[in-house]
């Protein structure tokens, strides 16, 4: 945590290498709600995210407990998953992402980018998340009345957690550092 002072007010900063040390994937929450305006916080961090062509291909839809949250379990049946208070699911645009002269489509890379932000940004706000890959996009895409060109991508569960936070062991710098 950085320190600085600013004309008579103290502004703290978070290291970014401390912040995704802080990230993990959460499977516990404690049952409180999270309030309206950290989810506001961390959808604009995610809308901030970049995209290839700054496309933005994505689609932001919230889920808690007022809104439908359940919906959502029935796309992933997991007894950890329920826990979490509110979900995020993005979805992909298929006909706004940007597709390479070579044919390589970069939505899903887009989509990744969006919510590592949604990751990294409800850590900051003492919140855990998870993101959730192998859930049942069919009955996902049929829950939220998707077209052809839309797809759901990613569920991330979001809530204060109910676990200790624990980062996976990472490996050694030298087993991924190529020269």
């Amino acid at each position: 945590m950085r320190i600085f002072a600013d004309n008579n007010c103290i502004i703290t900063f978070m290291d970014f290498l401390e912040l995704t040390k802080k990230r993990f994937s959460c499977r516990s929450y404690e049952s409180s709600e999270v309030e309206k305006e950290k989810l506001d916080y961390i959808l604009e961090c995610a809308r901030m995210a970049p995209s290839a062509v700054n496309r933005q291909p994505w689609r932001f839809r919230v889920f808690t407990k007022e809104n439908g949250i359940e919906k959502m379990w029935d796309c992933y049946d997991r007894e950890w998953f329920r826990t979490a208070p509110a979900c995020i699911v993005i979805s992909l645009r298929h006909d706004e992402e940007w597709v390479r002269s070579d044919g390589k489509h970069h939505g899903d890379i887009d989509v990744a980018i969006a919510a590592e932000h949604i990751c990294l940004a409800a850590a900051e706000q003492g919140l855990g998340s998870c993101w959730v890959c192998n859930f049942n996009a069919g009955k996902c895409r049929e829950f939220l009345n998707f077209t052809d060109e839309e797809e759901p991508v990613v569920l991330i569960p979001i809530g204060y957690p109910a676990c200790e936070t624990t980062q996976k062991n990472r490996k050694a710098m030298e087993e991924i550092w190529v020269n």
